[in-house]
């Protein structure tokens, strides 16, 4: 089985649902913080690994104590996952921060700020005229 055939594929989405859903209705640990996703899923084609990229919105203690809380709940996710998902093998989760989105959101912000200052300019230049 090729690494991104459609069967694989659809592994992935299935798992990373599953994940999702699983992190945030169902763990209590409170070290996770509510501001978790899981932004995407790679399962190996022989389903025995698998390495889950995890976003956390928050400071960096926050974002170490998110994955510690992960790491320990690894056993009830993954029996969780083998309920819901009917998988020959159920694939053994790795946890990775993922900070795309979290760099995202600066750049944005950056943006935002250049283009306040470059409107103040023109409108600057406007009244001077």
């Amino acid at each position: 089985m090729r690494k991104n055939s459609v069967k694989n594929t659809r592994i992935n989405s299935e798992v990373q649902k599953e994940l999702s859903r699983i992190i945030s209705r169902e763990i209590k640990d409170p070290r996770i913080s509510p501001m978790v996703s899981v932004v995407t899923v790679e399962v190996a084609p022989d389903l025995k690994t698998c390495k889950a990229y995890i976003s956390v919105l928050g400071t960096e203690e926050e974002q170490q104590d998110t994955l510690d809380g992960l790491k320990s709940a690894h056993g009830y996710i993954k029996r969780e996952l083998a309920r819901s998902i009917n998988l020959r093998n159920t694939p053994d989760i790795r946890f990775i921060l993922d900070q795309s989105i979290e760099y995202g959101i600066n750049m944005s912000r950056k943006i935002d700020i250049i283009n306040a200052d470059l409107h103040a300019r023109e409108a600057e230049e406007n009244n001077e005229e």
